[in-house]
């Protein structure tokens, strides 16, 4: 099971960088076009920016400082999944999309001088612009908190109760 989560890590991670090179080859920096509109309805451009920061460019310019965090993270996290990953699938796939998401990032901070390039711009509100590895980040964490909310205790009842919850 680990082998396969390592491939799907690379693979986000790999579609993440991919998609990357593609707008810094095809756009300058802060250039934006239309990308998904219906009818009249504008819903989403293509902007290419640069995050020197975090979500929502908080800690912008501290380069050092998010290198290590999210190097400690990703640690952490394949940690987590070796060790407990196989409890539950939610919580597998989960761990899995975050670090896919986080590696992805990462190499962005690497290799483009602390920057993260950034390129989906809702147009419906007002938000940040983000990537394809923000989103893996986004729905595994919500993933994660969905299996918090209700599996995680499930797993901790003494196996009578849980009996009992089932009959």
């Amino acid at each position: 099971m680990l082998g396969l989560a390592l491939l799907v890590v690379l693979a986000i991670a790999g579609t993440d960088q991919y998609i990357k090179y593609w707008i810094v080859s095809n756009f300058e920096l802060h250039q934006e076009k239309p990308f998904l509109q219906i009818g009249s309805l504008d819903i989403l451009h293509l902007h290419y920016i640069e995050n020197t920061g975090s979500a929502f460019s908080s800690f912008a310019g501290q380069t050092a400082f998010l290198l290590i965090v999210s190097i400690l993270g990703i640690i952490a996290g394949i940690y987590i999944l070796i060790r407990y990953g196989k409890k539950h699938p939610l919580f597998f796939w989960s761990l899995v999309m975050i670090l896919g998401g986080a590696f992805g990032n990462l190499l962005d901070r690497i290799f483009r001088h602390g920057a993260v390039v950034d390129y989906f711009d809702i147009q419906l509100f007002s938000f940040a612009i983000f990537n394809l590895a923000d989103c893996f980040v986004c729905v595994g964490t919500a993933l994660l908190m969905l299996y918090i909310i209700f599996f995680m205790e499930e797993e901790h009842k003494p196996e009578q109760e849980q009996k009992n919850d089932h009959a």
